[in-house]
């Protein structure tokens, strides 16, 4: 019998690839924010999910017996979007991980990247990759984490970005990070373990470090590429282009958005290769880059491609923050639900008053009522609060919409979220006045928190 996977993620480099391999061996549901308009292929489900909200991931996760988890730092889906991309992640891994365990999923495949092997900080993006990867298992799902470097293919976007430094700059002043040491995998060699993983007891709850057999630098990529297009590049290195300048020029001359060239420069300054205790002991005939960089810019076989979805609008003035607060005392979320209207109340000197009753928090200034939120006691738990938005004199809807302080990375953060929210003041007006303060408080909040007392 055929087990059922479900694929968040399904529309990026690796989910894509993944579908189009195995799609016959496997019932594949695949998972979109867009509505499909027209399937490419009748043996794959696809199902439209807001990953941000978790009866959402769960009815998508619903009826599978393997989730493979694909997501990383998702493009905004509002118009006003607060909050660091690290954050968003483990929000996000935190419902995947919540949804799997109610849905009794047998394990979940996580694709991050590896940790790195010097002694720089490291960076945000990867910092961020493991954060994700502890989060998707702090719950009973077993958790495989395979970790790569560069994986080499047609359509991947870290290559594609190769691709058109050596396209469009027949001098290339690359920065130091060029120099450091990373093994590239080609996509066919990922997928292969990628698939050995699939309900293989033997990789639950460890990571797996992937990479081919060479071992070469970002500039040896560069150069092996240009020598594959037939491209005459002079490539050197300059000590004083910085990270920051760096992430500039490669987005310029690329046309990559900056949000997208970020983590791949980021990770780069790391040295990059596997560790012996992680490695996959499996007979792989590896692709080497030479061939594995000609086939990406060369495809013979068919790339796979998306479905067509709807088009998706962002909806008018709708808002979400998601910010992370410290939560040095470990805290429960029933605490921080407690405290903050009491706290906040102080702040403001009694102007502005908050009052938690256990059934709704009512901000009021004077007699005018500005925001209510009830909570969702069937949706709570001691790791999560939720409020609806319910009514106020700043809310413009109120059929959706909600706040909810999330405990996560085994109680040492505190997320505070809101979700899907519709200011009723004019625009640009709540982007500089209420948004902004929204930033402050949670930030004065949180350093509220690193002196409250036990006695609280």
């Amino acid at each position: 019998m055929k087990k059922t996977i479900v694929i968040a993620g399904a529309t990026g480099f690796i989910g894509k690839w993944f579908i189009e391999k195995y799609k016959e061996e496997f019932n594949i549901i695949a998972l979109s924010r867009s509505k499909i308009k027209h399937s490419n292929n009748d043996q794959v489900q696809w199902k439209q999910v807001d990953l941000y909200s978790i009866s959402s991931t769960t009815n998508a996760l619903n009826g599978a017996d393997i989730g493979i988890y694909l997501v990383h730092s998702m493009m905004p889906s509002t118009r006003l979007n607060q909050g660091d991309f690290e954050d968003t992640d483990i929000l996000l891994a935190d419902n995947f991980s919540r949804a799997a365990q109610d849905c009794k999923l047998k394990q979940i495949i996580y694709v991050g990247g590896i940790l790195p092997k010097d002694d720089q900080s490291i960076s945000k993006h990867l910092k961020s990759r493991y954060e994700v990867e502890k989060t998707l298992g702090s719950r009973k799902t077993p958790l495989t984490s395979v970790r790569a470097g560069i994986i080499i293919g047609p359509s991947g976007s870290s290559f594609r970005i190769v691709q058109q430094l050596v396209k469009n700059l027949p001098l290339m002043a690359c920065p130091e990070w060029t120099k450091s040491l990373n093994q590239p995998i080609d996509i066919l060699n990922a997928l292969e373990i990628i698939r050995w993983c699939v309900d293989n007891k033997s990789t639950f709850n460890k990571p797996l470090e992937i990479g081919g057999n060479q071992i070469i630098t970002y500039m040896d990529l560069l150069k092996i590429t240009a020598k594959k297009m037939n491209k005459k590049r002079l490539i050197f290195s300059l000590s004083f282009i910085t990270i920051g300048l760096s992430k500039l020029w490669v987005s310029l001359i690329t046309g990559t958005s900056k949000f997208l060239v970020s983590p791949l420069v980021e990770s780069l300054k790391h040295k990059m290769t596997l560790n012996p205790e992680n490695m996959v002991n499996l007979p792989i005939n590896y692709i080497s880059v030479e061939d594995s960089v000609e086939k990406a810019l060369y495809p013979k076989d068919k790339v796979p491609t998306n479905p067509e979805f709807y088009a998706r609008k962002i909806k008018e003035n709708t808002v979400r923050s998601v910010q992370r607060i410290a939560n040095p005392s470990n805290r429960t979320t029933d605490f921080i639900a407690r405290i903050y209207p009491i706290w906040l109340t102080k702040r403001f000197a009694d102007l502005i008053k908050a009052n938690y009753d256990g059934k709704f928090i009512k901000f009021s200034f004077f007699s005018l009522l500005l925001l209510e939120l009830k909570v969702i006691k069937s949706r709570s738990d001691d790791n999560r609060k939720l409020f609806y938005i319910t009514g106020g004199w700043l809310v413009k809807r109120t059929s959706l919409g909600w706040l909810e302080f999330r405990s996560v990375l085994n109680n040492e953060y505190m997320i505070a979220g809101i979700h899907e929210y519709v200011p009723s003041l004019p625009w640009y007006i709540y982007k500089y006045t209420q948004a902004k303060l929204h930033l402050i408080v949670m930030k004065r909040f949180e350093k509220f928190l690193f002196g409250v007392p036990k006695k609280y």
